[in-house]
């Protein structure tokens, strides 16, 4: 049998990646998704700005929306809430 550590006895420092890493795609187990309706969208950035796991894909050189990061994406819909224009419909 394993012996436990003790909280004393546990190394300094996170032992863990974190659930946000780029190395762990937490999309999967969405239920709704984000879709982007260009037609309404002003480029405003808040569905960038507002996003939790950073799954929102722009273009660094002109400013404007490309597209979600689907792997990364959680379906919890701040994008769409927060966007001023309705730009961003959850499906």
């Amino acid at each position: 049998m394993e012996k436990k550590l003790s909280w004393k006895e546990l190394p300094k420092g996170d032992i863990l990646e974190g659930g946000t890493s780029l190395k762990f795609k937490t999309g999967n187990w969405r239920s709704k998704m984000p879709v982007h309706i260009p037609e309404k969208c002003i480029n405003c950035l808040t569905c960038w700005i507002s996003c939790p796991d950073d799954a929102v894909i722009i273009d660094k050189e002109n400013g404007k929306f490309i597209s979600f990061n689907y792997d990364y994406c959680k379906g919890c819909g701040i994008c769409a809430y927060e966007c001023p224009k309705d730009a961003i419909e959850m499906k």
